[in-house]
């Protein structure tokens, strides 16, 4: 069997970098860590071809040599995932699709006209999969409710990707998580019993990327790695004298919840291993709507002393926030803005709330018919609208959105809080001989031209770096690093604000149109 695994264009948003990554020379932000690991669970004697689109897009003569097309996609995706399903079943080629998206709305690459649907996670369905195959048949649906040990998952085809067009390379150390907020869907794909990898699973990751020569980012792309935080500690303690023996090889971010802070045993094995950055979901600074989206781990502790406390310890913050929750009241945007600069946090990712399908809140707003279903197009990026009636005037909430996006991105505010954020940081973190690469020699040169010359940032610029040159060397990489992804946030502002914009008023004029058309009835003469 010949096998094309693709994996669609990620349009531009919030986690694409897109800027950043021009500037470095880049073409992705992340590989796809789903796909490669299908291809680790295949046969041994099927040949592979993986197309990254965002990285190359296929060849005619992909598309000859193939007999099956294998898709993998996440909502945001969806767009690129049916013209790639149609384009396969066109051209003769039997089509299988299955992650995230396909699993939550299965009946999007049915309609689109896919032969084969491998649904939930692949440990499971992949050998009922290829079981069919086996016996002839021509189309099918695979799913179980099972949830795998993935101590049994086999180290995924790191030697599939083109290493050099990355910003970051993934690996997974569990799945699931024990939260059970109501906009997420995390739950509902892999359980609220995070599932670990054994150590030695980990490290043998580790050293595929090792050996490859990849020293750059490391993303553990847990849904949160500290679910399980037993499990966490065991593996971080074989981590650190592996990185250690090493020198360090590798920047080090994942994705934890906020009660890290509860745990400082944690944080200092987070630190000790190599861990630079965190992405916690905050969402937002009011207790009531924390307290309507079921996120009651966020109202056990201050939010402000948390996450100075883990930027102490010498942890990065990247946080999630969100607007247009149930009850919320006026002025949410500027509430959020105003705990961003409080704790400097950099990178604050900012979505208008989505009903993601199958979650708990889509189940709700469906039975209370609120549902928009004519607003899904944009889901699960900065540029859709809300897809559901909120309980405050949309055009309120989507103004204040706007607004809060932009001037938390505005040049000179993103490199005070950034400033603030590094100077913040007091634990030591260890010394690596990470060599640059020509992608940051490339990079860093053009910020300073940028932040330090062209733009009015410029004196702040060169004072904020020679403090922290001089104060916290050790700092210096990163802090770079954080000011050049300033420059895809002071670019994809632009594209928020116009595209919402946009929005908003056709979203106005289709509102207006039937009570227009009801005033015309109403005026026009009795025949």
């Amino acid at each position: 069997m010949k096998a094309l695994l693709l994996w669609p264009i990620m349009p531009n948003s919030f986690w694409s970098y897109q800027e950043t990554l021009d500037l470095a020379g880049l073409r992705a932000t992340n590989p796809p860590l789903g796909l490669i690991t299908v291809a680790a669970m295949l046969p041994a004697d099927w040949e592979i071809r993986l197309v990254d689109r965002n990285v190359r897009l296929e060849t005619d003569d992909d598309w000859a040599w193939c007999d099956m097309v294998i898709i993998s996609a996440m909502i945001i995706q969806k767009k690129d995932l049916w013209e790639l399903i149609q384009k396969g079943v066109a051209l003769g080629k039997k089509v299988a699709v299955g992650g995230p998206f396909a699993t939550s709305v299965p009946e999007f690459a049915l309609d689109a006209g896919a032969h084969y649907l491998i649904l939930d996670e692949g440990e499971c369905t992949i050998p009922m999969f290829l079981e069919a195959l086996a016996r002839g048949e021509e189309r099918g649906i695979f799913r179980s409710p099972e949830k795998p040990d993935v101590t049994h998952t086999p180290v995924p085809r790191f030697d599939l990707l083109d290493l050099d067009a990355y910003l970051a390379i993934t690996v997974q150390f569990s799945r699931g998580c024990p939260f059970q907020c109501e906009f997420c869907d995390i739950i509902n794909l892999f359980g609220r019993k995070p599932r670990t990898k054994t150590p030695e699973q980990m490290l043998a990751e580790f050293e595929v990327l090792y050996q490859m020569n990849w020293r750059r980012l490391v993303f553990v792309v847990d849904d949160n790695f500290i679910g399980n935080k037993r499990n966490a500690k065991v593996f971080l303690r074989a981590l650190i004298p592996w990185m250690k023996e090493r020198n360090y090889p590798f920047l080090l971010l994942t994705e934890a919840s906020l009660n890290l802070a509860e745990d400082d045993e944690l944080i200092d094995l987070m630190v000790q291993a190599g861990f630079t950055m965190v992405f916690m979901g905050i969402e937002t600074p009011d207790v009531d709507s924390l307290a309507v989206a079921h996120k009651e781990q966020n109202t056990r502790q201050s939010l402000v002393e948390s996450c100075d406390k883990i930027t102490r310890a010498g942890l990065q913050i990247m946080s999630g926030f969100i607007l247009g929750f149930d009850g919320e009241k006026t002025g949410a945007g500027q509430r959020i803005q105003a705990f961003v600069e409080e704790t400097g946090i950099p990178q604050a990712h900012l979505n208008l709330l989505q009903a993601l399908h199958n979650t708990a809140m889509w189940n709700r707003l469906k039975q209370e018919e609120r549902l928009q279903e004519g607003l899904m197009d944009f889901l699960g990026s900065q540029k859709g609208l809300m897809n559901f009636v909120p309980t405050r005037p949309l055009e309120e909430i989507v103004r204040e959105y706007i607004d809060t996006f932009w001037n938390m991105y505005e040049p000179m505010l993103y490199l005070k809080r950034t400033f603030r954020h590094f100077n913040m940081m007091e634990g030591k973190r260890p010394k690596g001989k990470r060599p640059l690469t020509w992608h940051e020699l490339r990079l860093f040169p053009i910020v300073c031209w940028r932040q330090g010359v062209v733009r009015s940032t410029r004196l702040l610029f060169w004072w904020q770096l020679l403090a922290i040159a001089f104060k916290k060397p050790h700092l210096v990489y990163d802090y770079l690093a954080a000011l050049s992804f300033g420059e895809h946030f002071f670019s994809f502002r632009h594209e928020v604000k116009a595209q919402l914009e946009e929005q908003l008023e056709a979203w106005k004029q289709q509102k207006q149109a039937p009570q227009q058309e009801e005033a015309n009835l109403q005026l026009s003469p009795v025949t």
